[in-house]
């Protein structure tokens, strides 16, 4: 089934200030810290990103998630949201899927990992995300929501941004000089050592 996803980041100095402030927001955890490591797959020639499209395999805390995203039609009243319209669903063994893809033609074209901790209210739902580059936090529902939400925790909307973590990597791979290829924590360590 697809969904449209209406989401803004922001990041996040302090993790634990925020959760403070989310539980005098009225939010609660939904889950606990939990290790995510993603794959996005695409053609040699790159059709799915000419074309604004997403195709990801996650391991989240051992379950296996497939998501296809796509631009969803963009409300001019609010384009300060990201919104995708994603289908996904659950997968019982994502490594053959990875197999299958590859043997489709298909290659792994990024990779990126992070520490994830999802927390929520009836309205919405929010997660931190402890990557290599940063924390960032991720509110996703309506728009209205959204503004309330940022208003409750105090949080600027002038550091919101609508980039993915493939677009924030670049970008920090761009300021800092870095060479790594993909977003996870092996990598970036490699690279952020003296060289000898």
């Amino acid at each position: 089934m697809s969904t449209v996803e209406i989401e803004l980041k922001f990041p996040v100095e302090d993790a634990a200030a925020l959760e403070s402030r989310l539980l005098k927001a009225g939010f609660s955890l939904a889950t606990p810290r939990t290790f995510e490591s993603n794959t996005l797959y695409d053609t040699p020639d790159r059709s799915l990103r000419l074309r604004g499209q997403l195709l990801r395999l996650r391991n989240y805390g051992g379950l296996w998630t497939l998501t296809h995203k796509q631009q969803a039609p963009q409300d001019t009243s609010d384009e300060k949201y990201k919104r995708r319209i994603e289908t996904e669903t659950r997968l019982s063994d994502g490594d053959s899927l990875a197999t299958v893809f590859e043997q489709l033609g298909m290659e792994a074209v990024f990779r990126y990992e992070k520490w994830r901790t999802e927390w929520e209210d009836a309205g919405g739902h929010l997660v931190i995300d402890e990557t290599p580059i940063g924390t960032y936090a991720e509110l996703e529902g309506e728009p209205l929501w959204i503004d309330e939400s940022l208003l409750k925790l105090g949080v600027s909307t002038t550091i919101c941004t609508t980039d993915s973590y493939g677009k924030l990597f670049l970008k920090w791979r761009e300021s800092t000089g870095n060479s790594a290829e993909n977003l996870t924590f092996a990598e970036i360590d490699l690279w952020s050592c003296p060289k000898k």
